[in-house]
């Protein structure tokens, strides 16, 4: 059985600006999935998220999309691989333009911190020490 793949669909209002933020992050998009409505946002081989410019996310919901300088629709959490990853990826996000919502939650197995991107989406990026977890 193939691993499970994950597609989070995320309302971006300057399509060009989300790209270029998310790629001084070190990340790229799939073009054989973008156009000029949206993009594929290339987190793993297994994560994805497609930036949508708004009207293309509206033809996908009948609901508003959420405002999210007043509201948080969703808390999306990736992994990094240790703290220092962890500080880097957050610290590139902030100086590409993005927001840090919050301080750093540091519970000793368990370091996080989060960035808000451009367009208010929040990303909670986090390390687990493997000891901690082994045997569960």
């Amino acid at each position: 059985m193939s691993a499970t793949m994950i597609f989070v669909n995320l309302p971006v209002k300057d399509l060009e600006a989300s790209k270029a933020f998310w790629g001084k992050l070190g990340y790229s998009c799939n073009a054989q999935f973008s156009d000029e409505n949206g993009a594929c946002l290339v987190i793993s081989d297994t994560i994805y998220a497609m930036l949508l410019t708004e009207a293309r996310f509206k033809d996908f919901t009948h609901k508003a999309i959420a405002d999210t300088s007043t509201t948080t629709e969703a808390l999306l959490c990736l992994s990094a691989e240790s703290r220092d990853a962890v500080d880097a990826l957050v610290d590139a996000a902030v100086g590409a333009g993005g927001a840090e919502p919050r301080p750093a939650q540091d519970h000793g197995f368990i370091y996080g911190r989060a960035f808000e991107d451009l367009d208010g989406h929040t990303w909670e990026i986090m390390w687990m020490d493997p000891a901690a977890v082994q045997g569960r």
